[in-house]
């Protein structure tokens, strides 16, 4: 007999979905196709036949699509925590002063402009 149901342990076709397309889009298919496509506009670029500017967007454009994800996490992180901030700065202040370090003695340079007889 077969379930209608899926079991309460597996997930929803739809979020199986969304991490196919996420695996595609983030897997090793988008980082080769990323990689031929700032080579070829690194060729176009080097004979002039695209500028420096068009260049720029497509290696911007890589470097957003692979740290999206990490752009995401740290402004959900930063709007988080910007109500959680201390009102007064936290000031660093040593307990114990250190001692004063001996002189360096050792000067690979020293005797390079001495004659030697």
């Amino acid at each position: 007999m077969t379930a209608l149901l899926p079991p309460s342990g597996s997930q929803s076709s739809f979020v199986e979905a969304i991490e196919w397309i996420n695996g595609l889009l983030l897997g090793s298919l988008a980082t080769g196709l990323c990689i031929l496509a700032i080579s070829f506009v690194g060729y176009l670029m080097l004979f002039g036949q695209i500028t420096i500017r068009h260049g720029m967007r497509v290696v911007l454009g890589c470097f957003i699509l692979f740290g999206a994800p990490l752009i995401a996490a740290g402004l959900s992180g930063a709007w988080q925590s910007a109500s959680s901030l201390p009102s007064e700065p936290l000031v660093y202040i040593p307990t114990e002063t250190r001692e004063p370090l001996p002189p360096a003695n050792y000067d690979p340079y020293a005797g390079a402009s001495l004659r030697r007889d």
